[in-house]
């Protein structure tokens, strides 16, 4: 399939996406020239093409400060979801309740302020006061300081808290700025010198980077929620990097011999997310019933085209704590019995009615990940079939519309990082507990609860994966989701991009090792 780049280019221009990366293809700069001095040579230029655009960079409020090279936290994860040493040279849990950690001596932000102990602390601290979320998630009781050393000590015995402390919120910034939401000091190999809400980020390079300074001078990062949009911006050169890519939109990308397609297996699952706030879906038969009206292997093949694996559960199968039940069997007939079953019956027009009403569900869905509204339209065709009605609302910022909107919807079309720290803890309190984080559907099932505080209070590994084993099924019979697939991350790259990849757990986009021709 041939395309017209003049074509791409008044295609961009109608979405008003504007701006090009600078795309020096001088290599003169030598090795000895980089490590010496960071700034002989010609000056390299990077534009990244990002789906869900970021209104704040406040690292403690966004994970784009990570993301995007500017902040970092204590620990991080390696490509085998191992917990690895970062701002953190080394650590000690001294008993149940309390951790100290060593921070490493070289480390300034990006003003040259010297990072110690007391300055994480005060980063800790602001981010407890601005991000409740996280507060609840990492238990702190108190923070002590001293030298390069900090110490923690949790209102519990909290096995998971090294693990929560990979969160990209965790971030270590500089607290005595008043501009951190737009402008955050932080630790990262590049500084921030501009930032447009919602619409892009200019970086520069920190040349005091403490773990080596950057091959690339400038990096811009865009957003742009459409899938096609991003996918022919990386075909006419304004992007050297697009995230989130439409599986339907890789062919010219394929046969394109100065892009690469980079398709790996995630930590996250597409699924529909039932509100239990209201009293169709408080029905198990019903939840039921939608569950059977989705068939998995053609999602994963008609609209995934194979970049992805058919879920039946939160955690990905490579997981040792994954359920072994392979995924709902897709019976249209089954829940139409069910639904019955529900005390719903057809009316004259084909449509299931129950007490003088039909049975119609508002499914929200949103297009940052554009597999999701095919997965809705194929939900509402499916259940169209068997006379429920479902009417899609697409909906740009589907978080806050998911919280502040929760009488509006029935159903969305969600998609979750489950396991981003190589563990299933994270995901059973933030998506279940009646507080968590990612519970805007107010989930609250006692039995589910009581496992997962089991869980929260479990230290060792196998007996943690039997208590997450556990978890699992009692989600798969009550069915508070419907999980439909692993989504692999779609990400095109020009072959001007050296030493870099996607990683799975999509936390570290732009790194000092990364380079261009």
């Amino acid at each position: 399939m041939k395309h017209n780049v003049f074509v791409y280019l008044l295609i961009l221009l109608t979405f008003l996406f504007v701006g090009c990366s600078s795309t020096s293809n001088d290599t003169t700069t030598n090795e000895k020239d980089h490590e010496e001095t960071g700034l002989k040579g010609e000056e390299k230029s990077l534009t990244l093409l990002f789906s869900f655009a970021s209104k704040t960079i406040d690292p403690h409020q966004d994970a784009m400060g990570v993301r995007a090279g500017i902040a970092e936290t204590l620990v991080k994860i390696d490509e085998n979801l191992n917990i690895q040493p970062w701002l953190a040279e080394k650590w000690e849990q001294e008993d149940d309740i309390t951790w100290t950690f060593t921070v490493r001596d070289d480390i300034t932000f990006h003003d040259g302020t010297v990072v110690d102990a007391n300055a994480v602390k005060a980063s800790f601290d602001r981010l407890l006061e601005v991000n409740d979320a996280m507060g609840s998630a990492l238990k702190i009781a108190s923070i002590e300081a001293s030298g390069q050393e900090i110490t923690f000590v949790t209102t519990e015995p909290y096995p998971a808290f090294l693990s929560e402390l990979v969160h990209t919120n965790t971030s270590v910034v500089k607290v005595d700025e008043e501009n951190i939401s737009e402008k955050p000091i932080a630790t990262g190999p590049f500084k921030v010198i501009d930032f447009i809400s919602e619409s892009e980020i200019k970086l520069e390079r920190y040349d005091g980077y403490w773990d080596g300074v950057a091959h690339i001078h400038n990096v811009m990062i865009k957003f742009n929620a459409d899938g096609n949009v991003r996918a022919l911006a990386l075909q006419s050169g304004e992007a050297d990097i697009a995230y989130h890519l439409p599986p339907e939109a890789l062919e010219p990308i394929e046969v394109n011999d100065d892009l690469r397609i980079e398709s790996i297996s995630s930590l996250r699952v597409h699924f529909l997310l039932y509100n239990a706030t209201k009293s169709a879906l408080q029905d198990l038969n019903v939840r039921k019933a939608l569950d059977l009206l989705v068939n998995r292997e053609i999602v994963v093949s008609e609209i995934m085209n194979h970049h992805g694996t058919a879920a039946s559960s939160p955690f990905h199968p490579n997981f040792p704590f994954a359920n072994e039940k392979t995924e709902t069997a897709y019976n249209p007939a089954e829940a139409e019995a069910l639904l019955k079953e529900a005390g719903y019956e057809k009316n004259s027009e084909g449509k299931l009615v129950k007490d003088g009403e039909v049975l119609a569900l508002t499914l929200a869905t949103y297009q940052g990940r554009p597999e999701l509204p095919l997965i809705a339209q194929y939900l509402q065709a499916e259940a169209a079939s068997i006379g429920v009605d479902i009417n899609i609302t697409v909906i740009e910022d589907i978080d806050s519309y998911l919280w502040e909107k929760q009488n509006e919807w029935d159903i969305v079309t969600y998609s979750n990082l489950t396991a981003p720290r190589g563990d299933g803890g994270y995901f059973l309190n933030v998506a279940y507990q009646p507080e968590g984080s990612l519970n805007p559907a107010q989930i609250n099932i006692p039995e589910l609860n009581e496992v997962t505080n089991h869980l929260n209070a479990t230290a060792e590994t196998e007996n943690r994966i039997e208590l997450t084993k556990e978890a699992v099924t009692i989600i798969q019979e009550e069915i508070p989701q419907s999980f439909v697939v692993f989504p692999h991350i779609i990400v095109g790259v020009n072959e001007r991009v050296k030493h870099w990849t996607p990683g799975s757990e999509e936390y570290y986009l732009i790194t000092n090792e990364m380079d261009v021709e």
